[in-house]
């Protein structure tokens, strides 16, 4: 990630100076491009050019909330309005920012021959441009066997998982709607600080966008050159949304769930405020990104029946997992050392348990300034939130997801998230053993048969039901499995001199992957 970011800086003006269209456009070309890694591109021909100075930062029919702050504030001078701010609209003006409202803002438009290869659509990340980036694309993947938002493609697919968290840092943050993937229920299967995603689909990313454009434009000069060095627009304007967000008015509430979904409703965007907190903050004053790195964990590289691994995304500003295993709980302990303040400010640390059930999560900070924690999470079945803004509907989840904050004393950071999201397409049950503590009771893998939506990416159905069958220590044996449709159970070994069967994932029907039994080992008893 430094490399790219470094590459960016030292780069910038090498190469063929590409010419704009006009006063507020910059065109992009395949020339410009140096290819840094496998289907990645820097634009180290490009060259932003300056805001004319007899072009105003914001025009005269812009009326929108925090307009009228943002012309005071300019009027004092202090301002550092779009110089070095580059708008890339990646949906082919379907949801296109106004240009009449922004005027020395600079619009990036992309060459015929990066048309025709798609590099101006859908995703960001195939492309690192010049200068601080911000963007959209009000898109979504509609059809094949796996239709989702841009947003979700991104947390499951290997290239998108590996780009997305080094736009961030190298200042380049984009919004994109939820599109169906967040309404009757949460289908997202992390929540990261990586983009902004809106409620809803077509064009509900345009109240962000213009809140976007007016907070950088209000940032004060200093503070905005300190944070495209360091890196830390992204996270800062991150911090800056969920700071003032409606139901967001005090410290404790900005460190709880309120300030944090996974998806922001536009509705409850306070650009006016965001505006004058934008104006206030200085280069001393700036948190840092939070970095986090897992020490140890009981998540598995080969867990349950597939044998999949549950270590789903490993970032500085993300840890992902899947609960794959039959555990009833999991521990892991994440540092938060590879933190550091940008300005030389001390730090301390808070970690918030902001989506799942307080009874069954226990988090425990192990150092007097919080940079470490153990965390332990205990099996959540799938659960039910109100929607914000409806008086009867409720969203199903099922993930649980614990933020963790840097304050240096001014300000709390943007969140890094942890996200542990659990298989809601099983019906699983737990109760106490033995020895009084939980262990499964069985699992009913039939969500193809019951018509229960899962993730095709990530999980998988099964035809039987699985009753699990213990020795006298409490030690697993196997399952008593009973088919669909059959009225009788058959043993199956888990582990041991005589294993059961192995076992495959069939994809002939790729919108609902099942799995299946390979062969049946001695194991096997009727």
């Amino acid at each position: 990630m430094r490399f790219l970011s470094n590459l960016l800086r030292i780069t910038l003006g090498l190469g063929f100076l590409s010419l704009p269209v006009h006063a507020s456009e910059i065109l992009l070309n395949r020339s410009d491009l140096v290819q840094i890694q496998s289907m990645v591109w820097a634009a180290t021909g490009l060259e932003l050019p300056r805001p004319a100075s007899d072009v105003p930062v914001i025009g005269p029919r812009n009326t929108q909330d925090g307009v009228r702050l943002f012309r005071v504030l300019s009027g004092q001078g202090d301002v550092n309005g779009f110089t070095g701010v580059l708008y890339d609209n990646r949906d082919r003006g379907h949801s296109l920012l106004d240009s009449e409202l922004y005027p020395s803002l600079t619009f990036l438009k992309y060459g015929p021959a990066l048309i025709a290869e798609g590099h101006d659509f859908g995703l960001a990340g195939r492309i690192f441009l010049p200068g601080v980036v911000f963007g959209n694309s009000s898109a979504a993947m509609t059809g094949g066997p796996a239709p989702r938002s841009l947003p979700r493609l991104a947390m499951t697919t290997d290239f998108w998982r590996a780009v997305t968290p080094k736009l961030y840092v190298n200042n380049h943050i984009y919004v994109y709607p939820e599109h169906r993937d967040h309404d009757a229920e949460d289908r997202f299967p992390v929540n990261w600080p990586y983009m902004i995603i809106s409620q809803g689909s077509s064009r509900s990313d345009r109240r962000f966008l213009n809140a976007i454009a007016l907070t950088l434009a209000a940032l004060p000069r200093d503070t905005f050159d300190f944070l495209e060095k360091n890196g830390l627009v992204a996270p800062t304007l991150q911090m800056v949304l969920r700071r003032n967000l409606e139901p967001v008015s005090s410290r404790e509430e900005y460190l709880s769930g309120a300030a944090h979904p996974v998806v922001f409703d536009g509705k409850l965007v306070r650009t006016g405020r965001m505006v004058a907190q934008a104006a206030e903050l200085r280069p001393a004053d700036i948190p840092p990104l939070v970095q986090l790195r897992v020490v140890s964990e009981d998540f598995s590289k080969f867990a349950g029946l597939a044998e999949m691994d549950e270590r789903f995304l490993d970032t500085p500003s993300s840890i992902g997992r899947l609960w794959r295993g039959f555990a009833w709980d999991r521990e892991m302990e994440i540092t938060a050392e590879d933190t550091s303040a940008p300005n030389n400010r001390p730090l301390t640390f808070e970690w918030r348990l902001l989506r799942g059930d307080p009874e069954r999560v226990w988090i425990e900070p192990q150092a007097p300034n919080g940079r470490t924690a153990r965390i332990r999470v205990a099996w959540h079945d799938p659960w039910t939130e109100p929607i914000p803004g409806s008086d009867d509907s409720e969203r199903r989840v099922s993930r649980v997801d614990i933020g963790v904050f840097a304050n240096n004393g001014v300000h709390d950071s943007a969140p890094a998230i942890i996200s542990i999201d659990f298989p809601r397409h099983q019906t699983r049950r737990y109760s106490a053993g033995p020895d009084g503590e939980h262990r499964l009771v069985s699992i009913d893998y039939t969500a193809k048969e019951r018509g229960i939506y899962f993730d095709p990416l990530l999980y998988w159905s099964a035809p039987w039901t699985d009753t699990a069958r213990y020795d006298a220590s409490g030690a697993l044996l196997g399952w008593d499995r009973k088919d669909a449709n059959e009225s009788t159970s058959r043993f199956v070994a888990e582990k041991g001199d005589t294993p059961g069967p192995r076992y495959e994932i069939d994809l002939a029907s790729p919108r609902v992957p099942v799995l299946r039994e390979v062969s049946e080992g001695p194991g096997a008893i009727p």
